[in-house]
């Protein structure tokens, strides 16, 4: 059960840069109207959002991001499975493009704890805290077009954390940098899933929680058929596992597909992604149970595409400008 945004003591509320933690008025609980845990982007996604990224890096600020990232507790861990798929030469670059996964990493993870749910763990050295935070990852905006569904959504703090993380990277304590990078590198590619900030309630009042609660039919997928309609946006970018040649292969032709787009703030990224839900998000009709049509599946692949490179390249224009 999760905390509206109104919610005091909320844990999974962005923290700021000197006690990492943010308390405001009464605790109130809706456990029907919101969305559970969500997955975002699969893993192929993140990691493509992080190599256009370092792709468009100087050398500078490729150093500056190394080094935060080698003073990040789970560090090594990024470096040995990038060992597996990357040449020793390329091993900085490949440790920030594994490390774009680590916030969904987390969330099966022991040493880490989700606040209402469990007990708090120990905090481990090189961590200010070791919360799961699973709402950074989206805000949940009704679907409907009205000035009072945007003003306060349900749940989900991503547009909180997106102003909280750059504040950390640029000036917060070495801790507190090297824990904000990774988190800041995945919820970039976050705020360009459409699924991520959307509330859809039918008809008899029940709400989709991010598409997590709509299952679709989707005959182009051999593997899981039959699905949920934001996993279905999740694993849109590629398999989960790509990685090596293939990954460097998929990076390099986005870049080339999908100009730059012109320079904007989170809340224009992430009002992108509920216009685009909105109005290309869900299959049409009214099926309890749709099914993913072709001309459907081929706008879908080619927003998704399109908004994971727009995620790489401003997140580069973001670590520029925290890192300069």
């Amino acid at each position: 059960m999760m905390m509206t945004r109104s919610a005091g003591n909320d844990h999974n509320a962005p923290m700021n840069p000197a006690l990492l933690k943010r308390c405001a008025g009464q605790v109130l609980l809706l456990a029907l109207l919101l969305p559970q845990p969500a997955w975002s982007w699969n893993a192929a996604g993140h990691r493509l959002v992080a190599c256009i990224a370092w792709d468009l890096l100087d050398q500078q600020q490729r150093s500056e991001v190394s080094r935060l990232l080698h003073q990040h507790p789970d560090y090594s861990r990024w470096s040995q499975r990038a060992g597996k798929h990357y040449p020793a030469a390329d091993l900085e670059r490949a440790a920030f493009i594994e490390s774009s996964t680590w916030p969904d990493e987390i969330r099966k993870d022991s040493r880490f704890y989700s606040a209402g749910r469990d007990s708090p763990t120990a905090t481990l050295a090189g961590f200010p805290d070791m919360e799961r935070r699973s709402n950074w990852h989206y805000v949940a905006w009704p679907l409907a077009d009205t000035a009072a569904a945007r003003s306060s959504p349900v749940s989900g703090w991503i547009d909180q954390a997106l102003v909280a993380l750059p504040t950390m990277l640029g000036s917060g304590d070495e801790t507190s940098r090297s824990y904000a990078l990774p988190w800041l590198t995945h919820l970039v590619g976050d705020a360009h899933q459409p699924l991520h900030t959307t509330l859809k309630i039918d008809a008899q009042g029940k709400p989709d929680r991010l598409g997590t609660g709509l299952t679709v039919n989707n005959p182009f997928a051999a593997r899981l058929p039959r699905t949920t309609l934001h996993a279905y946006w999740d694993d849109l970018p590629g398999p989960g596992g790509l990685r090596g040649e293939a990954l460097d292969n998929d990076c390099r032709a986005l870049a080339t597909a999908y100009p730059r787009p012109a320079p904007s703030a989170p809340a224009q990224w992430l009002d992108e992604s509920w216009q685009i839900a909105r109005h290309s998000g869900y299959p049409p009709g009214e099926d309890a149970e749709p099914t993913i049509s072709a001309q459907f599946n081929a706008r879908a692949g080619e927003i998704a595409r399109q908004r994971v490179a727009q995620a790489g390249y401003r997140l580069a224009d973001l670590l520029r400008e925290l890192l300069r």
